[in-house]
């Protein structure tokens, strides 16, 4: 039995240019050719395709594979014993990254800012990157020097206040929806400007139009829809309109 290049692209979900690209680095060369020179697989090329694409999962180089797939004193039976070995490594590291994102979640739900080994613990080695990556892209923003100044002199005390007005905040966009409060009225309007006064006063200074990007990104970002979903149903998308209604009022009203 054997298959076309087409075929074994399927079954693995795999391009047909990377079985090409296999083939030419000689990682993974079918056994046979048809009398046109088309390629043909049989089922122990299809054997070691699934050795490679594994291995790929976790994170071994092309040449890396090479050499433990041609190494001839390894069985079928120890590749998979080490197989084994690995995937219980993997798992027994995410364990440990769940523990550590439980703490962190545990911490934020007290309102406690995490100390930078905390932090550390949490993210890993990527920790800094990350750090560098947000300094890179907002660094030169008013907005990021201003909420770096502020919140590295929050307190505990500090942070368990500003949780807490962030859960009224919540509170009062669930209670507004429940009741079925229009999203451009003045009560939802009066929480949209909470919110921006909240972030002004806590963080950074929030504008009327920083205030409306802010709201496409509650809808936009799958992490921010999830959060206010979490308060209410539709909440996402009622607390947008009110951030808009609630900057076009004040857009008019400041000339």
């Amino acid at each position: 039995m054997s298959y076309s290049v087409g075929q074994v692209s399927r079954f693995a979900k795999v391009t047909v240019r990377t079985l090409h690209h296999y083939d030419e680095i000689k990682l993974l060369q079918p056994s046979g050719r048809t009398a046109s020179g088309y390629r043909r697989y049989d089922d122990a090329d299809l054997d070691r395709l699934q050795q490679i694409l594994f291995y790929r999962e976790l994170g071994f180089s092309l040449d890396d594979i090479a050499t433990i797939l041609d190494d001839q004193g390894v069985s079928p039976s120890e590749h998979l014993r080490r197989q084994r070995s690995l995937l219980l490594g993997r798992i027994e590291r995410l364990q440990e990254m769940v523990a550590s994102v439980e703490h962190a979640l545990e911490a934020r739900k007290m309102g406690i800012q995490l100390t930078p080994e905390e932090k550390f613990e949490v993210f890993g080695d990527d920790y800094v990157d990350h750090q560098e990556e947000a300094e890179a892209r907002w660094g030169d923003t008013d907005a990021w020097k201003q909420s770096q100044q502020r919140a590295a002199q929050y307190s505990k005390e500090d942070w368990v206040e500003i949780k807490a007005e962030g859960d009224a905040l919540n509170d009062r966009i669930a209670e507004a929806i429940g009741a079925g409060v229009a999203s451009d009225s003045e009560q939802a309007m009066a929480i949209a400007e909470d919110h921006r006064q909240h972030i002004t006063r806590r963080f950074y200074d929030v504008s009327f139009g920083f205030h409306r990007c802010m709201a496409e990104m509650y809808i936009s970002d799958p992490r921010f829809t999830e959060y206010y979903e979490k308060v209410a149903p539709d909440a996402a998308v009622w607390f947008r309109q009110a951030i808009l209604a609630n900057a076009e009022r004040g857009e008019a009203a400041a000339g």
